[in-house]
């Protein structure tokens, strides 16, 4: 009698060839594998994610899109010498030899990018991390079915070059908390505006906002969700300006609030007219970065119907520029730089409308590295040459050139960054340690937090950039500093903001 096995019985090399023996099986896993080896599915993978969610979700696109290059250019570095000895090329595939150099490194590659780029998701967004894994398991074992047992040392290899390349990224890009900055509920609660009632909302489409082929556009959603706001569309020939500050003056008369459904550098102009008529104002994301409402803690247009419908609502600090000739005072959600950075928008600005917005800024970013030079002014009294200087309304995380979050919107603080013109080779020193991920390290820059600080132009007439947006000065010099707990702001209850004593 022919003894029967059971499949705990059998060696695991066995029962991985048993599995994978069936025509169908082959057939699936060969299927799986042409597209595992394609990086076009996560090129796919990673537009797809851009375009469906929020920003979290952008941010795990892109972290993914990075870390499954990185790797995938660690793999193809590491597999030219042996394809060289193999004598494999363009229209030569390699041959597997009997030692598994080519096989050992051919299929780490796949493995790397899927590892990479499920990783790279899971660090910024990992419900979505969970959602690919899948995906990424599938490919990893039709790579072990395609390779055989053997080489699934590689593949491991592989998988461990793609943690690696996602891990990386964050020190170039830092994860940002799931947790919103922390700030205090006003003492006077904000006004419940259910369905929009009493919110005068204004919507600039030239902010960067962008929808779906054949989706609703920004207005007609925000119409649907708050079917009783007073909507204002700008035209191009509307003052942004006068536009919010008579929504803003309404918005008193009624008890209500202001809106504002733009980029940064509009909602810095709704915070202005806000404050000025003491009114709440709502933010709604509706530019490119939408930097103040990420660290508001808010996603998405829901997000803020909810806040405004309940009444949730925080008191944050507005930076303050005050002109030494007593003109009228600047305020920043945000930051204010002069430097680099200003130039840098200041080049994207005169070719954006001639090339669109990404290639511009990628122009005038070569333009400026290339063209740029340090400015002559006066801090605090003391005469400075540099090549940037930075405040921060609070302070920002990490300690570096690229301040990425806010743990606070209300800490009364200055947040003051420079990189000195005088150091030596310091445009050199400066791109090695941005490259390098240490300039939190390195001596040309200079950090420190501040309630107020002198700004005074020596030879020069520089420009500024609040909240993004580039300006000149007729005045001598500026002040800056922070209005302390100046702006109420909606925004969704997080159930862990404090109440002020």
């Amino acid at each position: 009698m022919r003894q029967r096995l059971r499949l705990s019985q059998l060696p695991v090399r066995e029962l991985f060839r048993r599995a994978t023996a069936a025509p169908a099986a082959s057939a699936r896993w060969a299927a799986v594998g042409r597209v595992a080896d394609s990086e076009l599915l996560w090129y796919g993978a990673a537009a797809l994610l851009g375009l469906s969610g929020g920003r979290t979700t952008r941010r795990a696109a892109l972290r993914g899109a990075g870390s499954f290059a990185i790797a995938s250019a660690i793999t193809k570095a590491l597999s030219q010498p042996a394809l060289r000895r193999t004598g494999a090329g363009p229209g030569r595939p390699a041959r597997l030899s009997r030692k598994g150099s080519v096989a050992a490194l051919s299929p780490s590659g796949p493995a790397a990018v899927a590892a990479a780029f499920t990783i790279g998701v899971a660090l910024e967004a990992p419900r979505l991390g969970a959602v690919v894994a899948p995906l990424a398991t599938a490919l990893a074992g039709s790579r072990i079915h395609r390779a055989g047992l053997r080489h699934s040392g590689a593949i491991l290899a592989g998988i461990t070059i793609g943690a690696g390349a996602a891990t990386l990224t964050s020190r170039w890009w830092p994860v940002i908390p799931d947790t919103p900055a922390e700030a205090v509920r006003p003492r006077q609660a904000a006004p419940e505006l259910p369905l929009g009632k009493g919110l005068f909302l204004v919507v600039n489409p030239g902010s960067g906002i962008a929808t779906l082929p054949g989706s609703a556009s920004t207005v007609e959603r925000l119409q649907a969700l708050l079917p009783e706001a007073q909507l204002t569309e700008l035209s191009p020939e509307d003052d942004l300006l006068a536009v919010l500050d008579a929504a803003a003056r309404e918005a008193k008369k009624n008890g209500g609030a202001l809106g504002m459904c733009g980029g940064d550098g509009s909602i810095n102009a709704a915070a202005q007219a806000a404050m000025g008529h003491r009114v709440p104002l709502a933010v709604f994301p509706g530019g490119t970065f939408n930097h103040f409402a990420a660290d508001l803690g808010i996603e998405s247009m829901q997000d803020v119907v909810d806040a405004v419908t309940a009444g949730d609502a925080v008191t944050v600090d507005l930076g303050r520029a005050d002109p030494a000739d007593g003109s009228e005072t600047k305020v920043f959600l945000n930051t204010f730089s002069l430097g680099v950075y200003p130039e840098l928008v200041h080049a994207r600005e005169g070719l954006q409308a001639r090339i669109g917005k990404w290639p511009a800024l990628a122009l005038g970013l070569a333009r400026v590295l290339t063209n740029s030079r340090p400015i002559n002014i006066a801090v605090n009294g003391r005469p400075r040459r540099l090549w940037l200087l930075f405040a921060g309304n609070g302070i920002y995380h990490p300690a570096g050139f690229a301040p990425t979050y806010r743990a606070r919107l209300d800490d009364g603080l200055l947040d003051v960054r420079a990189v000195d013109g005088d150091a030596s080779w310091a445009r050199t020193r400066l791109l090695l340690a941005v490259l390098t991920g240490t300039l939190h390290n390195s001596r040309v820059l200079t950090t420190t937090q501040l309630r107020t600080l002198r700004i005074d132009a020596i030879d020069e007439d520089p420009h500024f950039a609040y909240d993004g947006e580039v300006t000149t000065t007729p005045a001598p010099g500026l002040v800056l500093g922070k209005t302390h707990h100046a702006l109420t702001v909606y925004r969704p209850a997080s159930g862990e903001d404090p109440w002020p004593m």
